[in-house]
């Protein structure tokens, strides 16, 4: 009977068991950062957000300040005499009112002007001109400032909502164009009264460029990975740090929103879980300044307390660390490489010399069992591929002798009946096309020959059939120059051209045709047997004997012979398909690849 207590962790394996120790040695130093970063994380965000409250409330005053000056130029403009004599009336002649436009034009170019290396607002002035009696000036804006007159049809979206305001300005987001092209800003729009008739509206003053000048004021702010944002009272960014933000509505925690009773002036924090708003709101331009500060990037400032958790923690984790390396130098890293070797052995591949001949333990057994296997694998592989290179080159003689005899019986009999019946008269040629025959068929020994020898070949045995039955059919030959170099397996196309005579144009007399074409398409050779035969054919039955399924071979042996011979070649990419001629009878087609005669 077994005595003691099991150990739990010979159930893991190594690796279990190592990440098992190294989390029991560092898991308290976790507890202990953790507390300690929770209350350095409070003292941090509660020192910050005080800190950005007093910022806000600076940045909210150089943004009133610049807003102050932007509405003092508009005053200026607005109340200057010459532009309050732009006033479109036909009792004016051309020339004077082509003065009165060319002294506001530079009026509002010289107030457009940056100041102090700033950003500038290019002011542009709008005047509502039914009559054309301006019809001079530019309809629409092809310049960042000027002065434009327009009718019913050209009417900006927004003129109406200014006059509306009278002399009160406020800004909006509009589409300004700039020669062909349109961008959206921010504009301080401001209806122009005419001073002498006290009521009278004599256009819209216009200041563009307002978010390019708020963001300049925006971006002496500087956030860790934060926003600025300057937005109206329903939310909407009109100018912020992130262009993209400008125009689309912003969704902001529900305490900062002023609630029913409150007053809508002061500065309001609202911390999340991750971020901190720190919001401004101003009634007098109805708009509000919000930062949002990432909780996340104030974590990067530290307190004392957390540094010196901090460097308990990285003396307590490189300890560990020491320990874990050990164990993994000396049993991870060996099994480490054996996996390597395992995922890029290919079989074949040479095997390196055994690392780690020395060790005696269970890692020093298996790499020297696993590489004596690979170079036994590797043995085994070789000697295969040799024997199926043997039976290959055995099932390639096999497949010519079973072709030879066959063309030579059936060539020696229609010799035969013909020097019978007629005479020698003929006999000289067909014994002529016979030698032809026998000369391509043996082909010195080669396997492949090119097309041009094997179409002399195929032409011969056309021309033998033809003296012995006295055949009418036509046979057409339309070979391209480029096929005729391409190398074919021999006796290829007269098994097929013996099929297309027997089984199509046998009877049909000068009505039969026979097309033989080669064509070569990219990197595919493409040869075609067809005839216009009208004789029933199962091509299902012969696509079946090609694709080597059990079929009946009685439909011919011939054609199964010659796939053979074109896959073992090329491989199973390539070979022979039947089908259906488009003017009746069957085509049979040959796909090959382009290869050439290496020997010359």
């Amino acid at each position: 009977m077994r005595s003691g207590l099991s150990n739990p962790l010979t159930k893991l394996n190594i690796k279990q068991q190592l990440i098992l120790l190294f989390l029991v040695m560092v898991s308290p130093i976790f507890l202990l950062h953790w507390y300690g970063n929770m209350k350095a994380e409070h003292l941090l965000k509660n020192h910050v957000t005080s800190a950005y409250v007093e910022l806000i409330k600076q940045n909210d005053t150089v943004i009133n300040r610049d807003m102050d000056t932007i509405s003092k130029i508009t005053t200026t403009i607005i109340q200057n005499p010459i532009t309050q004599q732009l006033v479109p009336t036909g009792a004016e002649t051309v020339i004077e009112r082509v003065r009165k436009y060319d002294k506001v034009d530079k009026l509002l170019a010289s107030n457009s002007i940056p100041l102090n290396g700033g950003e500038a607002v290019y002011y542009s002035l709008y005047i509502y001109d039914p009559n054309d009696y301006y019809f001079f000036a530019p309809k629409r804006q092809l310049t960042q400032t000027g002065v434009y007159f327009f009718s019913d049809a050209e009417k900006p979206s927004w003129y109406d909502d200014a006059v509306s305001y009278k002399s009160k300005g406020y800004m909006e987001i509009i589409d300004s164009n700039v020669g062909l092209s349109q961008i959206s800003t921010l504009a301080y729009i401001r209806a122009v009264s005419n001073v002498s008739i006290g009521n009278g509206i004599i256009g819209v003053l216009v200041a563009t460029k307002m978010d390019m000048k708020i963001s300049e004021s925006l971006k002496s702010v500087s956030l860790p990975d934060g926003k600025i944002m300057f937005m109206d009272w329903s939310n909407r960014v009109l100018a912020a740090t992130d262009s993209s933000l400008m125009g689309k509505t912003y969704v902001l925690p529900p305490a900062t929103e002023i609630k029913d009773g409150m007053e809508a002036v002061g500065t309001f924090d609202v911390m999340t879980s991750d971020y901190i708003y720190v919001v401004n709101y101003n009634r007098n331009l109805n708009n509000k300044l919000v930062y949002q500060i990432p909780i996340s990037s104030l974590l990067k400032q530290q307190s004392e307390l957390k540094h010196v958790i901090q460097l308990i923690s990285i003396a307590y984790i490189l300890f560990g660390c020491v320990v874990v390396v050990y164990f993994w130098r000396s049993l991870m890293t060996p099994l480490q490489k054996l996996a390597q070797f395992v995922r890029t052995y290919e079989p074949g591949r040479l095997v390196p010399e055994t690392p780690g001949k020395g060790r005696n333990d269970e890692v020093g057994v298996l790499f020297a069992a696993l590489y004596d296997m690979a170079r036994r694998l590797n043995v085994l592989i070789h000697y295969k591929y040799h024997m199926d290179i043997k039976q290959k080159e055995s099932q390639l003689q096999l497949l010519y002798q079973q072709i030879n005899p066959h063309l030579l019986y059936n060539t020696l009999e229609s010799i035969y009946w013909k020097s019978s019946l007629e005479g020698n008269t003929e006999s000289a040629e067909m014994i002529k096309d016979l030698s032809k025959l026998m000369k391509i068929g043996l082909s010195r020994g080669r396997e492949l020959i090119p097309l041009d020898e094997e179409l002399e070949h195929a032409s011969a045995y056309v021309s033998l059939q033809q003296k012995r039955y006295k055949y009418e059919f036509q046979v057409h030959w339309n070979i391209s120059d480029a096929a005729r170099m391409m190398m074919i397996p021999k006796i290829s196309l007269q098994p097929l051209i013996e099929n297309a005579i027997i089984h199509g144009v046998k009877f049909m007399g000068e009505d039969g045709e026979i097309q033989i074409s080669a064509v070569v398409e990219g990197e595919r050779v493409t040869i075609k047997v067809e005839d216009n035969g009208h004789k029933e054919v199962d091509y299902a039955s012969i696509e079946r004997l090609l694709s080597n399924d059990k079929s009946d071979h009685s439909l011919g042996y011939g054609i199964r012979n010659i796939q053979q011979r074109i896959q073992l070649h090329f491989g199973n990419g390539y070979g022979m398909s039947y089908k259906r001629g488009d003017n009746g009878g069957t085509t049979v087609t040959i796909i090959l690849p382009t290869s050439y005669d290496e020997t010359k």
